[in-house]
């Protein structure tokens, strides 16, 4: 998410989620060498100017990709109609995904471009919260520390229909429902591989991009791995974020049932 969760609620997501208060503040950030190897293809040459459609997916040089990637096809016209099916093969469980390519044509674009080059295969899920207000598991950095992406970013697709959460007396905060498939980020328009799925209705401002939302058997499978609860760590013995006690890997993501 993005550092909001983090000082709602918690560190990456936000670091991409914002890594989300970030979303609490670093459910997603970018960047950073990979710890997982990468795949044994050899890795392209990197882009330097973004793509000339409309999804204008830039190349982040100061970021490198923690696994190689190329950046996305951006044709003039981004399809944004339909659904399409993602399954997240994990060592919890299977998690469905179902993508909305009009909630987010870019977003939709990207991820299954990932997941056809199998940037996510082998990665591990490096964040849950179990926040009052903010569930969710962030994924999506192979380098399994939260600041890693694809060497590229693009601009926020934002939500616009998001009712308020009833949780905040505000009005500034939204509903994230449970079930809701979002992308991470360190802030405006930085955009790239990190995105948070939602285990219990939570509260964000509406900085996070909607663009699926996570299948039945995907649910079941995100309450097994929040029943286990956070890793204690020696400076925090009952964290309410960080690395889940049931490590999560994503074995392989691949379009389809």
């Amino acid at each position: 998410m993005s550092s909001e969760t983090r000082s709602h609620a918690g560190p990456a997501l936000l670091s991409r989620l914002a890594g989300v208060a970030v979303v609490a503040a670093g459910l997603i950030v970018a960047g950073g060498a990979a710890a997982v190897a990468a795949p044994a293809a050899a890795a392209p040459p990197p882009a330097t100017e973004p793509t000339q459609g409309p999804c204008a997916y830039t190349p982040t040089p100061d970021e490198p990709a923690a696994r190689p990637v190329p950046l996305p096809p951006d044709p003039r016209r981004t399809p944004d109609r339909g659904t399409v099916r993602v399954t997240l093969r994990t060592n919890q469980g299977p998690i469905g995904l179902t993508l909305d390519r009009a909630q987010a044509p870019c977003t939709v674009q990207s991820f299954l471009h990932l997941v056809r080059h199998r940037f996510y295969d082998r990665t591990n899920c490096h964040r849950l919260t179990a926040y009052p207000t903010l569930k969710v598991l962030q994924c999506g950095d192979p380098s399994g520390t939260g600041s890693g992406g694809p060497g590229y970013r693009y601009a926020d697709e934002l939500p616009t229909d998001l009712p308020p959460a009833p949780t905040d007396p505000t009005g500034v905060r939204r509903l994230y429902a449970r079930g809701t498939l979002a992308m991470a980020n360190a802030g405006p328009d930085t955009n790239g591989s990190q995105f948070f799925l939602v285990q219990s209705d939570s509260a964000l401002r509406p900085n996070y991009t909607v663009f699926g939302t996570v299948d039945a058997a995907g649910l079941a499978t995100l309450d097994r791995i929040a029943a286990g609860g956070i890793a204690a760590t020696p400076e925090d013995p009952a964290p309410v974020d960080g690395a889940p006690a049931r490590p999560v890997e994503i074995c392989r993501a691949k379009r389809g049932r």
